[in-house]
């Protein structure tokens, strides 16, 4: 494996021409750059957004150049504070490209959910995301081996065609 950081694992969706998928894992993300959205989002306090534009703008840049970027959130229901703000969040990436799906984990058996964020791109590259310790992105652990890349792109088309798209999922939570 290779471990990229910065720039390296951001020229991965330069690099991209048909498809990224990012699977999320973790009900909480503590990433020191997302601590003050955060702590707006808790507070009901109004927020810019300038913190996500980057990644808006990497969004519109790869989906115009025709490639698919995709993301899968597995949640625990009820949701906890960080989950109710990426589905106060989603919106944005949406109109950014995105096609973003939750699927509920109490309906995926324990040993189906992969134990590591990761993003797959054009099926044959998996980048694992890395954490430090406080929770800051460490970059990206990424390898072409085919077992692992056919064992990601088997999660991602078994878990996607059970996820429901963010409107259909939002909706639901706001009826029940």
């Amino acid at each position: 494996m290779r471990h990229l950081i910065g720039r390296e694992f951001t020229d991965l969706f330069h690099a991209c021409r048909r498809s990224a998928f990012h699977i999320e894992v973790q009900d909480s993300y503590s990433t020191p750059d997302e601590s003050e959205p955060f702590r707006k989002f808790l507070h009901g306090q109004a927020d810019d957004f300038a913190w996500l534009q980057g990644w808006l703008d990497l969004v519109r840049e790869s989906t115009d150049r025709g490639v698919s970027v995709t993301r899968l959130r597995i949640v625990t229901v009820p949701h906890v504070d960080y989950t109710r703000w990426s589905l106060a969040v989603s919106p944005l990436n949406i109109q950014a490209g995105e096609d973003i799906r939750y699927l509920a984990r109490h309906t995926v058996g324990p040993d189906a959910i992969p134990a590591d964020d990761y993003w797959l791109f054009d099926d044959d590259t998996v980048a694992y995301t890395l954490f430090r310790p406080d929770g800051a992105a460490a970059g990206a652990a990424t390898t072409t081996d085919p077992a692992l890349v056919h064992r990601c792109v088997a999660i991602r088309d078994a878990m996607w065609s059970r996820a429901n798209p963010y409107a259909e999922y939002n909706r639901t939570i706001v009826t029940t």
